[in-house]
Formats: structure tokens, C-alpha cells, sequence
């Protein structure tokens, strides 16, 4: 199943639409008018520059605003700091947040209490995109936590397979340029962000790849960390 588009990729390629259009119309419309190819020409050309310097314009304008966002400091955290920073995030919302045991979550990873309504929250800080396992699992959680509803969030992107699968399930996904915008809210409003969390230790036992558990394991160089995903993960790192 084709995996969803983001929303830079479907700017990329309207852009690019565009400027096709702008070459064409604006050569064929100027040629109606002056029946020669050289000005036509000129004009279609002059029109792609045009879509060009306002692709440019945006492009500046969206890393601006993801540097501003922090979210590539994010994307370096392991899935010990991404829960607790979730929960800071929650919290500057005004919801009551607390971290999940770090072992046997249930599928939660944080629960989240606010107007009386309870929400299991799946965290995946993901390299890649996320799918149906953490639906599953955030589903799973509801009857588990007691919860109203489940989310899971990621500051990825999900399969088109999740995507479905979390619609029939009634599981919230909030992708990566949803938590980007959490985060400029939450930076608006004049609260704490990414440099607080830059004293969590990292935890050694978390795939950095795919935020899952690292296990012991043995080659024939000896033995080394693993993630428990493989072969899905094959990230490895030396025992110390």
C-alpha cells in the first residue's frame, strides 16, 4: 500500500506543476497575442522564474520555522527523552501527564488526564515511518489503562496502513507536522521547550533507529547491543 504523502512533498510537486503550467501558458497565451515565439518564449520563461523565486521564498520560510521548532533536536533524542519531553508538552496544554513504567507499558507510554477524560499515549521518536504495530498497541491500551481514547505520536511520519487502520480504531495520530506546531504553540506561549531537556540522560538500552529496547546478543566478533525489532531495525551498537 502506497505510503501518504507529506505536505512538503505535495507543495514539491504543485510547485513543480506550476511552473509547467506558467512555461506552457505563458508561451502559448503571449504567442496568441504577438505570433512571435521569441517574446512568447521569453515570457514563459519569465513566468517560471517566477514559481521558482516563490518556491525559494517558501522553502527559507519553512526551515526557518523548523529550526524554530527545535524538531531536529528531536529527532536526536532516544525514546526515554522523547516520552518525557511528550510529557512536558502535555502538560504546558493543561493536561495532567504521566510517564508509564519504562518496562511492560501496555501499550502507553504516557497517560494523560484532563476535563475528566483519560488518553493513552503511544511515543515513537521514529527514523522512519511508523505503522500498524503502535495503532495495535495504542488501541490495546484502552482497556488496559481504562482510558477514553488513544493517540500515538511521532515525530515521523505513518504508513498509509496505520493511517486506516487508526480511523477504524478510533486511535488519534499526531504526525510530525502536527507536533511541530505543539511545539511552536507551546514556544508561543513563552514555555520551556528543547533546551530543558538537553540534561536527560540518554537511555543506552533505546534504539536510537526506532525507539524500541536494545537486547544483548552474541556474534562472532562477540557480543553487542541489538534491537529486539530485527530484522525490521538492524541498528547495533558495542557493549561497554
Amino acid at each position: 500500500m502506497a505510503r501518504r504523502k507529506s505536505k512538503a512533498k505535495q507543495e514539491e510537486e504543485l510547485f513543480q506543476g506550476l511552473a509547467g503550467l506558467a512555461m506552457l501558458g505563458g508561451t502559448a497565451g503571449t504567442y496568441s497575442l504577438t505570433n512571435s515565439w521569441k517574446v512568447s518564449i521569453c515570457v514563459g520563461v519569465l513566468g517560471v522564474i517566477g514559481v521558482i523565486s516563490l518556491m525559494v521564498s517558501l522553502q527559507r520560510k519553512r526551515m526557518k520555522r523548523l529550526k524554530r521548532s527545535g524538531i531536529a533536536e528531536i529527532d536526536q533524542m532516544d525514546g526515554f527523552q522523547f516520552e518525557q519531553y511528550l510529557g512536558h508538552l502535555f502538560r504546558s496544554q493543561g493536561y495532567k501527564a504521566e510517564v508509564t513504567k519504562a518496562i511492560g507499558d501496555f501499550g502507553a507510554d504516557l497517560i494523560l488526564v484532563k476535563e475528566g477524560k483519560r488518553i493513552a499515549v503511544q511515543a515513537k521518536r521514529y527514523s522512519k515511518n511508523v505503522g500498524i504495530k503502535a495503532v495495535q498497541e495504542a488501541q490495546s491500551s484502552i482497556a488496559h489503562y481504562g482510558t477514553d481514547e488513544a493517540w500515538v505520536v511521532s515525530n515521523s511520519e505513518y504508513t498509509s496502513a496505520a493511517y486506516e487502520l487508526a480511523k477504524s480504531n478510533k486511535v488519534r495520530l499526531i504526525n510530525r507536522e502536527v507536533l511541530i506546531e505543539m511545539v511552536l504553540a507551546m514556544k508561543d506561549r513563552g514555555v520551556v521547550t528543547i533546551e530543558a531537556f538537553s540534561e536527560i540522560p540518554i537511555n543506552q538500552n533505546t534504539c536510537p533507529e526506532c525507539g524500541n529496547n536494545l537486547v544483548k546478543r552474541s556474534g562472532s566478533r562477540g557480543d553487542f547491543f541489538g534491537c529486539n525489532s530485527f530484522p525490521k531495525c538492524r541498528h547495533t551498537a558495542p557493549m561497554k
